[in-house]
């Protein structure tokens, strides 16, 4: 749920909403990628959303195997009581990106990572505001990792979760049956990224909530793939 407030704020530091997010070609080990090696990431574009001192920067690459995301998440002081895969961890602090194959707003993956590395991944059935989840539904082959995010002097600033999602994963989507697998290059996804922050810990959860989109929607929930943007597999250069 997005507070109105909140909403107003986001939406004049987001970028523009139409503004597609081009995912470059990787050839880099998935051990790298997942352990957040600046080398390994350096082709990606970066975006950032929310605000200061709790932005984010998302970044996404892909292979012939899957697909990679990152997220940056700044926080001095992240925190994480849930530890069973597929909690309501959007309760807690979250990064989430939900993933679109078909672009039909219907069957979208929706994966959640907090500062713990436990997970949530949900096939989204039907958007808000009728909106349901299949929770039995698993992303095989899903590896995720939460890292320290460091500042200057080696000061801590946050927390980085990186994410590898196998092509073979996506296949027991429904919408997965009209696209290609692995993508092309030039295919054509779309995409939401999310970071929920609360500032007040496990005692306030919340208190001075945070609820920060890359493309903020424009209803009561995250879920309206109105505001997904275009992801775009580049081919390699």
């Amino acid at each position: 749920m997005i507070r109105p407030a909140a909403l107003a704020a986001l939406l004049a530091l987001a970028p523009a909403a139409d503004s597609a997010y081009r995912v470059s070609a990787t050839a880099a080990a998935r051990a790298s990628l997942l352990a957040a090696e600046a080398a390994a990431w350096a082709p990606a574009r970066e975006v950032r959303f929310g605000p200061a001192p709790y932005e984010t920067a998302f970044r996404a690459l892909w292979s012939g195997e899957g697909l990679y995301v990152r997220f940056d998440a700044r926080d001095p002081r992240p925190w994480s009581t849930l530890t069973a895969r597929d909690a309501h961890l959007w309760e807690e602090e979250v990064v989430e990106v939900f993933l679109d194959l078909d672009r039909s707003g219907r069957d979208y993956a929706e994966l959640e990572i907090n500062p713990a590395n436990v997970v949530c991944d949900v096939r989204m059935v039907t958007p808000w505001p009728d909106k349901k989840g299949d929770f039995s539904w698993d992303l095989a082959g899903l590896e995720t990792r939460v890292t320290p995010l460091v500042a200057g002097e080696g000061k801590g600033a946050g927390w980085t979760a990186t994410a590898f999602l196998p092509w073979s994963g996506f296949r027991s989507l429904p919408s997965a049956q009209r696209i290609s697998l692995p993508p092309r290059p030039g295919d054509v996804w779309r995409f939401n990224a999310f970071r929920v922050e609360r500032p007040g810990g496990p005692t306030a959860p919340d208190a001075g909530v945070v609820e920060a989109a890359l493309s903020p929607p424009p209803g009561e929930s995250f879920h309206v793939p109105s505001a997904f943007r275009d992801l775009v597999f580049a081919g390699p250069r």
